[in-house]
């Protein structure tokens, strides 16, 4: 029998693009891992399906995963059905166009093809505690990471 995992994640970006972070919170019973990382010259969508990657990432096993997350991009490519039209058609819109971020979404759908995963919707910062949760924990590594590699001043010349 698969083991039920909840998970709640949130990206966030500082400029779009930018310096983004990413956060989340794996919960298995009376277990609750949270994980969270910085990502230099990104963007917003880019950080809101990395943290859903990185949380299936860290599953030992397959299993059976509801995600919870404040993302309408991440949210709605499953439950609308875009994610595999967009597979069918070699990762290209219906316009033809290559579809943004198709890294990650190829790796994305990769790992719901080895859990059953079901994506849910959320308000976001609204009063959802571990959406909330998340948030933080994408926002402080952004902040984390500025403590540890100081941002080059552009607005200086270089003599």
């Amino acid at each position: 029998m698969k083991k039920q995992v909840i998970l709640y994640t949130d990206g966030a970006c500082s400029g779009n693009p930018g310096l983004g972070g990413y956060g989340g919170i794996l919960i298995y019973g009376e277990h609750k891992r949270e994980y969270s990382a910085a990502v230099e010259n990104t963007t917003n969508n880019r950080m809101e399906v990395t943290a859903v990657i990185e949380g299936l990432k860290r599953l030992k096993y397959p299993c059976i995963v509801e995600v919870y997350s404040d993302s309408a991009y991440t949210v709605n490519a499953f439950e609308n059905g875009w994610i595999y039209a967009w597979k069918k058609s070699g990762w290209k819109k219906a316009d033809h166009k290559p579809v943004l971020n198709s890294d990650l979404w190829e790796e994305l759908y990769s790992l719901t093809q080895m859990h059953e995963v079901t994506f849910i919707k959320v308000a976001g910062h609204a009063d959802n505690e571990l959406n909330n949760r998340c948030d933080k924990l994408a926002t402080g590594a952004i902040a984390e990471y500025r403590k540890t590699h100081p941002l080059l001043d552009l607005t200086k010349s270089e003599e």
